[in-house]
């Protein structure tokens, strides 16, 4: 999303002849497609198998951002956004699943950093690339900033080709470990599935919904969903906010000033993951980033001296980007069975992405250049994540309370065997993990 934003700086908009709301629509065709097909191609990832699925769709992705570069009006645009979108759906919870299969749930919020911190650091290359690209004359026969999406799209391709024989879907199906690698690889997963006898089990409709319907995870995506309009919102829009700052400045210089904000952000990103692996704990640290943001749009809120805006935009980044791993984790350790996390961490990032549409229309033409509606909607948005984030903390410490009143044995009397394996999060010896 963030070579949309430079590219933006580069023409994109006058290029193509759009006007008025013509950019928003634009970017809301990448969510729409996003959105709906977010569940579907997390169940899809299952059942074909991530070492297929994954490459396959980045390579889909890597189709669709070249064709960006040879668009030529609103229409064809949004189209080409539609698609990728389409492709895009399966690879955040796709990912995010894939290692639920090979990683215990404390180790899993800093494995899911490893590859979250890419969107970051790609806002951080993206401002330099971009900066480099726009000063090649031509490329073929492209030129400006058709040349961003045609490398994009390039190197993309290449990538999904390689992870094509380099991907393996599972444990059992890594060349590189050894029978007895494999059989503690597995054990390791298998130890923390209450009242389940296999790693991979076979998908079925009950366990799709414990996975959806489970309160954490409802919970979760809603603050996912409120971080999105800030972190979907900085990916987009953090060109057209520099400009604002600094006017005056080259588009090269202001595509450069974007890199180092990412670059915090990426830092926060590890950071915290950590910490949140060693002490197995999640919520805590989304209430130690939160802040971060509120206190960025309030800078943002209260003066217009460009040198303290430029501060505050490495608040907001610090505090904004840890949330994709925390959140995916969060969702991911509060499930059990292997269908019900693929279709929470599918739910977690649908929420998301329709913060991403939310924040595709938060910052518009006639609200700059202080855009006051956007700062403030990100204002509000941080914000309830910080109360939302508390009452889940509280409702999860009371609610294992009531469950270490519960007789296990009793609880379970009256299911049968296969009941008893479609219980999940409902399973009386199930204790919530903040």
């Amino acid at each position: 999303m963030s070579f949309l934003g430079n590219a933006r700086l580069a023409n994109f908009e006058t290029d193509l002849s759009l006007t008025g709301y013509d950019y928003n629509a634009v970017l809301s065709a990448f969510y729409i497609s996003y959105i709906l097909l977010e569940i579907p191609a997390n169940i899809a990832c299952k059942w074909v198998g991530p070492g297929w699925f994954l490459p396959l769709c980045t390579i889909g992705f890597g189709i669709c951002s070249l064709c960006n570069a040879f668009v030529q009006n609103i229409h064809s645009a949004s189209a080409v956004r539609f698609l990728l979108g389409a492709f895009e759906a399966g690879l955040l919870p796709g990912l995010s699943y894939y290692l639920s299969r090979w990683y215990r749930r404390s180790e899993l919020v800093f494995r899911i950093s490893l590859f979250v911190v890419a969107a970051p650091l790609a806002g951080a290359f993206g401002g330099l690339l971009s900066s480099a690209i726009l000063k090649l004359p031509h490329f073929g026969s492209l030129h400006s900033w058709r040349i961003i999406f045609a490398i994009e799209g390039l190197v993309t391709i290449a990538v999904g080709l390689v992870s094509l024989f380099a991907l393996t879907d599972r444990p059992e199906t890594a060349r590189w470990l050894s029978q007895d690698e494999k059989a503690l690889a597995i054990a390791r997963v298998q130890s923390e599935r209450i009242g389940v006898t296999e790693v991979l089990e076979q998908m079925n409709f009950t366990r799709v919904v414990r996975g959806i319907v489970n309160p954490s995870t409802i919970a979760v995506s809603i603050i996912f969903l409120l971080n999105n309009i800030t972190v979907q919102g900085l990916s987009i829009f953090a060109p057209t906010i520099i400009k604002t700052i600094y006017p005056q400045h080259s588009i090269i210089s202001q595509q450069l000033y974007t890199a180092p904000l990412y670059v915090s952000g990426a830092a926060m990103t590890m950071i915290i993951s950590f910490m949140s692996w060693k002490s197995d704990q999640r919520l805590v640290f989304v209430l130690v980033c939160a802040p971060f943001m509120v206190c960025g749009y309030v800078m943002f809120l209260a003066t217009t001296n460009p040198h303290t805006r430029y501060a505050a935009t490495f608040l907001i980044a610090a505090g904004a980007f840890p949330f994709g791993a925390l959140c995916n984790a969060q969702v991911a350790v509060n499930v059990i069975s292997d269908t019900a996390q693929a279709s929470a961490i599918a739910t977690n990032v649908m929420f998301g992405n329709l913060g991403g549409l939310v924040s595709t229309w938060s910052y518009l033409t006639f609200d700059a250049p202080n855009y006051h509606i956007g700062n403030g909607l990100n204002l509000a948005s941080s914000s309830t994540i910080i109360i939302i984030t508390v009452l889940l903390r509280f409702w999860m410490d009371l609610d294992n309370r009531r469950r270490n009143l519960l007789n296990v044995d009793a609880g379970l009397a009256s299911h049968t065997r296969q009941q008893i394996r479609e219980l999940d999060w409902r399973h009386p010896a199930f204790r919530w993990r903040p």
